[in-house]
């Protein structure tokens, strides 16, 4: 027999399922990134019929959930939870006036995953089949290198561990030391030097067996972006990765224009307006949302969508917790312009552990199209029992 949510989705006559509570949880210890700490928060919407769906956002998971709650739950509760677009549309509407671009809108990017979750269990489907189906078998992965091995110390053996268990992209920063030390502003001859030299011996041993992906965390002044991007090109990274912050995308056209590299962007713009203007002045050669912070599955496909139509392709953020992990599997599997997907192998083989129902791992380098119903996993019920799982509910 039917659930009531999936005989909404098979267009049969049946009373209106409720979203009855939206619940919170999160752990009170983060994981460490970057010297700073990074905290998961997941969303639960409950409904009337027992289906529950699962979201999650990052880094600050207080900040979310008052948001979730204060902003969000008033608007999702009573409602029909396969309603998404409209639901996604009145909760952006609840936090535009006093600004979105923020805590507002990770919180709405976890409250909408959920809802395409519960979306795929009603009608026991994956969530890439309802976006339209499977456009390839397996998904191409790069590991970002927060690692067991130090790429500054050792990037000949990073790249050949992940060389030997399949993987031919990865994605190091080596030029953050010398970011921070001068707060972007300049860089010496012997910090580029330094700086270059983890891809200049990943180059001599390899040669272009490894794609190497540059990473720069916004962190340069455009004078000094253009002389590392030019510094580089001998060496051919794959892409340079937000070398400016992504609040002057004039900018990076300038940039764009002064380099024969192409420059991805960027996970730290939120929505489709935010991805306007990128698409329009043509800086981007890779487009990269975070489906926790860019509006969340329904904005990760509208995205897509647009960059498809400047013959862009996309390369989904992928370092957050495992939710988005699987989130990013299922867009990554369903559009058709697909570059790559990120991947972090220390969060995949160690830090997801025990926290979920399944995992998804590479096989052979790529990564499975997701199974199951919805995201094709949940939350393990032990993190619920957890001494530092921090829980708070908002319901009918």
């Amino acid at each position: 027999m039917l659930t009531k949510m999936q005989a909404l989705a098979h267009n049969a006559v049946g009373p209106t399922v409720k979203i009855t509570a939206v619940e919170t949880i999160h752990l009170s210890r983060g994981i460490t990134v970057h010297a700073g700490a990074i905290q998961w928060l997941w969303v639960r919407i409950h409904t009337d019929e027992g289906l529950v769906g699962l979201g999650e956002s990052y880094p600050n998971a207080e900040a979310e959930k008052a948001v979730v709650h204060t902003k969000l739950a008033p608007v999702l509760l009573g409602r029909d939870p396969s309603e998404i677009d409209q639901l996604w549309a009145d909760m952006f509407r609840n936090v535009n006036y006093s600004g979105w671009a923020g805590a507002e809108m990770r919180a709405i990017s976890a409250v909408d995953i959920a809802l395409w979750d519960l979306a795929g269990k009603a009608a026991g489907l994956p969530i890439y089949k309802m976006l339209g189906g499977a456009s390839r078998k397996s998904i191409r992965l790069y590991n970002t290198c927060y690692d067991h091995v130090d790429f500054l110390k050792e990037p000949v053996r990073l790249a050949q561990e992940l060389l030997d268990s399949g993987i031919k992209a990865m994605k190091i920063w080596p030029f953050d030391p010398a970011a921070r030390a001068n707060y972007g502003n300049y860089i010496t001859p012997e910090q580029m030097k330094q700086s270059i030299e983890p891809l200049r011996l990943i180059r001599e041993k390899f040669g272009d067996a490894i794609s190497v992906a540059m990473e720069f965390h916004g962190f340069w002044n455009l004078t000094s972006a253009i002389q590392i991007a030019q510094a580089l090109e001998p060496y051919s990274p794959m892409w340079l990765e937000e070398m400016l912050p992504q609040d002057n995308l004039a900018s990076y056209a300038e940039l764009a224009r002064a380099t024969k590299l192409p420059l991805c962007i960027s996970e730290r713009l939120m929505t489709r307006w935010g991805f306007r203007e990128l698409l329009e002045n043509r800086a981007a050669r890779y487009v990269m949302p975070d489906l926790c912070w860019c509006g969340g599955i329904s904005e990760g496909k509208k995205i897509a969508t647009m960059a498809e139509t400047y013959y862009l392709p996309i390369a989904p953020h992928n370092c957050g917790g495992p939710v988005l992990h699987f989130a990013s599997a299922h867009l990554s599997a369903n559009v058709t312009n697909l570059f790559i997907m990120e991947s972090v192998r220390r969060h995949y083989l160690d830090e997801y552990q025990g926290l979920m129902t399944t995992s998804l791992l590479p096989v052979n380098g790529e990564l499975p199209l997701p199974t199951g119903p919805g995201l094709g996993t949940d939350l393990n019920p032990d993190v619920l029992k957890r001494k530092d799982t921090l829980i708070q509910r908002s319901e009918l």
